[in-house]
C-alpha cells in the first residue's frame, strides 16, 4: 500500500455475498485496510475477499449485544483514524470518494458523516418512492457505537438490522450517495424481509409493552438529523391503526413511487406486506389483541 492511501479501515459485513463482492471491492480506492467480517459463508465470499487483498475475520454470534459491526469495533485492532461501514451490496462512487477525501483533509472534520443510500431495485436506481435513506457511513474510530436494540432473535440476524450509530460529536452529511445494488435478485430481497419481520415484531412488541425501544439508542427527534427524524416517524407509525396502508400510500403516492412504473408498485407492495407481517406477528404475541 502506498503513502497516498487514505487513513480508513473499510468494514464490510458479510454472509454468502459472493454475488456482490466484486462490485463492492472494486469500488474501493486505496485505503489503509479492508476488513471483511464474515459469518461462516458457504459460498466464495471469504476466498474472493482474500484474493482482492482484504483481510477476513470470522464472527460467531452468541445471541447477545454486540452484533457483527460493533463486535468488530470492539474486538479487532483498528489503527486508522476513520472507519467506513459498508454492506456487501454497497459501493462507493468516485464522486463520493472525492467528498471523503475532502472530509479527511479538513482541519476540523465532523465526528461522522451521513450518506444517502441510492437504492437500486429490479435493475435501476429508484429515484422516486422514498426508498433511499441516509445513514452514517464514515466515522472517526472512537466517536460512537451501534445502538443496542432489544431483541436478539434468529441466528441468521447476527448483523445489525436497523441499528444505527450513536455518535458523540457533530455529524456531517455527504452530497453524493452510496450505491446500493443487490445482485442476488428479487427473491433474496423478499426472503430477507421475511427474516427482518420477526426481528422487528419482537422489537415493537417490547416497545409497546415496556415503552423501551432499545438501550443506548438514537433519540427520536422531528427536528434532528436524518436518523433521528426517521426514528421519530417510525415510532409514530407503530401506533397507526392502518399502518401497512399508510406506508404504501407514503411510498407509492406521496413520494411518487408510481413514477417508477411497475418497480414502484412492487417495492411499495413489498413494504406493505412487510409491515402487515410484522403487525400479524405482534398480534399473535399479544393473543390477538393488537
Amino acid at each position: 500500500m502506498t503513502d497516498t492511501s487514505l487513513d480508513i479501515t473499510v468494514l464490510i459485513a458479510t454472509r454468502n455475498e459472493s454475488a456482490n463482492m466484486e462490485a463492492c471491492l472494486h469500488s474501493l480506492v486505496p485505503v489503509r485496510r479492508v476488513l471483511v467480517v464474515d459469518s461462516g459463508s458457504t459460498d466464495e465470499t471469504a476466498e474472493y475477499a482474500v484474493q482482492r487483498g482484504a483481510e477476513v475475520v470470522q464472527f460467531r454470534w452468541n445471541g447477545q449485544y454486540p452484533r457483527k459491526r460493533q463486535w468488530a469495533l470492539d474486538n479487532t485492532h483498528i489503527s486508522t483514524r476513520w472507519v467506513l461501514f459498508l454492506d456487501a451490496d454497497e459501493s462507493v462512487s468516485p464522486e463520493l470518494w472525492m467528498e471523503i477525501r475532502t472530509a479527511l483533509s479538513a482541519s476540523n472534520p465532523a465526528a461522522a458523516y451521513l450518506a444517502r443510500k441510492a437504492f437500486h431495485f429490479m435493475g435501476r436506481e429508484m429515484r422516486f418512492g422514498g426508498f433511499s435513506h441516509a445513514a452514517i457511513c464514515l466515522m472517526q474510530r472512537d466517536a460512537g457505537h451501534f445502538e443496542n436494540l432489544l431483541p436478539d432473535c434468529g441466528e441468521q440476524l447476527d448483523m445489525e438490522v436497523h441499528e444505527r450509530l450513536v455518535v458523540d460529536g457533530f455529524i456531517g452529511h455527504f452530497d453524493h450517495a452510496l450505491l446500493h445494488r443487490d445482485a442476488k435478485g428479487l427473491d433474496a430481497y423478499v426472503a430477507r424481509h421475511h427474516a427482518y419481520a420477526s426481528w422487528e415484531a419482537e422489537l415493537r412488541y417490547r416497545f409497546i409493552t415496556t415503552g423501551r425501544y432499545g438501550e443506548n439508542a438514537i433519540q427520536p427527534r422531528w427536528c434532528g438529523n436524518t436518523q433521528e427524524r426517521r426514528r421519530f416517524l417510525k415510532l409514530l407509525a407503530i401506533r397507526l391503526p392502518f399502518e401497512p396502508a399508510a406506508w404504501f400510500v407514503y411510498h407509492y403516492v406521496l413520494r411518487g413511487g408510481f413514477l417508477e412504473g411497475k418497480r414502484g408498485w412492487v417495492a411499495s407492495r413489498i413494504r406493505y406486506d412487510y409491515i402487515r407481517e410484522v403487525r400479524s406477528k405482534i398480534r399473535a404475541k399479544m393473543g390477538g389483541s393488537a
